[in-house]
């Protein structure tokens, strides 16, 4: 088979990565009897989703190891720590999910290339939370 012959269709290119840490926190906005007011801790995996439209040689959105100031910034700053004392935001996982985006956008996204789209942030492996980026 001839697969020069295959059309190459126009659109958007996406990546995505995942990173993991561990961290406590508790929401003391919820009621006293809310479990989550209490200390509690998660295997919190988030994962950045970039685009573009075109490519970077040799074929990437971005070079999956550019992202490594991102993993060394969870693990430093956010792993092992009490969220709530380290966060300017109360730590739910939409809060952080935005948070990440922020610091993402204003320490990574200007150095590489593809631009960040949306942070998932999981605490479990059945409930995450989302923030999509606007206007960048």
């Amino acid at each position: 088979m001839d697969f020069s012959a295959v059309p190459l269709p126009p659109g958007t290119f996406t990546i995505g990565k995942k990173f993991g840490f561990e961290a406590g926190h508790r929401l003391p906005g919820l009621p006293p009897g809310h479990k989550c007011s209490r200390q509690h801790g998660h295997s919190y995996e988030v994962e950045v989703v970039l685009t573009a439209h075109s490519l970077e040689e040799p074929g990437f959105v971005t070079d999956f190891g550019a992202l490594a100031p991102f993993k060394k910034f969870l693990d430093t700053e956010l792993d092992h720590y009490n969220l709530h004392e380290v966060l300017p935001v109360e730590p739910t996982s939409e809060r952080l999910a935005q948070f990440l985006a922020g610091w993402f956008s204003q320490n990574l996204q200007p150095t590489i290339p593809g631009r960040l789209v949306a942070v998932l942030v999981r605490e479990t492996g059945s409930s995450w939370a989302r923030f999509d980026v606007e206007g960048q």
